[in-house]
């Protein structure tokens, strides 16, 4: 089980990327699918939010392959794009 303190790190990272559409993107992708994760699933996830926002939202847009160590799962449940929430 994840510490608040991991989760809430997490968070703040994924919804604070540095432009609006990141944020909705990752934001949005963690809102929906953190809770099911397991500690891989977190450390999968803490290294990709290492990698540039641009390279992200492609792999999230299929117009860019993602690297090997985040091919599965993960990539393919962010592809969905079904978690972003815009409020009007």
């Amino acid at each position: 089980m994840p510490s608040g303190l991991d989760l809430r790190r997490l968070h703040w990272r994924a919804h604070h990327r540095g432009t609006k559409e990141a944020d909705l993107l990752i934001g949005g992708f963690f809102d929906a699918h953190h809770e099911s994760w397991d500690a891989d699933d977190r450390d999968r996830f803490a290294a990709m939010l290492e990698e540039q926002d641009v390279d992200i939202m492609a792999w999230a847009l299929g117009t860019a392959e993602p690297p090997e160590r985040f091919a599965g799962p993960m990539i393919e449940a962010l592809k969905q794009l079904n978690y972003i929430r815009i409020a009007k």
